[in-house]
């Protein structure tokens, strides 16, 4: 993953919540982040990907993660979907089934908490996926390029 950050998250007025969505979204790249909330003993860890690039891993992953899988992370208890839960201009939505989390600002989507090992099935996944793409073009030119070679008897 990106970049590895541990946050302590206590109150929603703490502002530490909202400098860390902000730079999810600022730099564009997954942010490993390990939440410390308070009245609970064990800490949750999530990566937080901004809405863009979890949309284009899952467009190029063929399959959803293993729903058996889906939000098994190190939670030590249901959490709390009675509200959302704001930090200075973002609301944390999360989701009863998978295990996600949408972070919102002003109404739009910003990032998704996802559990470590989901968020990393799906990087491969699109990783392995797009490399053995090719658009049009570039098949094309590649067939072209592969008729003008030798043969290996002709070698």
């Amino acid at each position: 993953m990106g970049i590895q950050i541990d946050v302590i998250a206590g109150y929603p007025i703490n502002d530490e919540m909202e400098r860390v969505l902000g730079l999810a979204e600022a730099v564009g790249e997954p942010v490993t982040v390990t939440f410390m909330w308070e009245g609970r003993d064990a800490a949750e860890c999530a990566v937080m990907v901004p809405a863009a690039t979890l949309a284009l891993w899952e467009h190029w992953a063929p399959a959803a993660y293993p729903a058996s899988e889906a939000g098994k992370g190190n939670r030590a208890e249901e959490p709390d979907l009675a509200h959302p839960a704001e930090f200075g201009p973002f609301t944390l939505f999360r989701r009863r089934v998978g295990g996600r989390t949408a972070v919102a600002r002003k109404g739009v989507v910003v990032a998704e908490l996802l559990n470590p090992d989901e968020a990393h099935w799906l990087e491969e996944k699109a990783r392995n996926v797009r490399q053995g793409f090719m658009d049009p073009k570039q098949k094309t030119a590649f067939e072209e390029f592969l008729a003008r070679q030798e043969s290996l008897d002709e070698q």
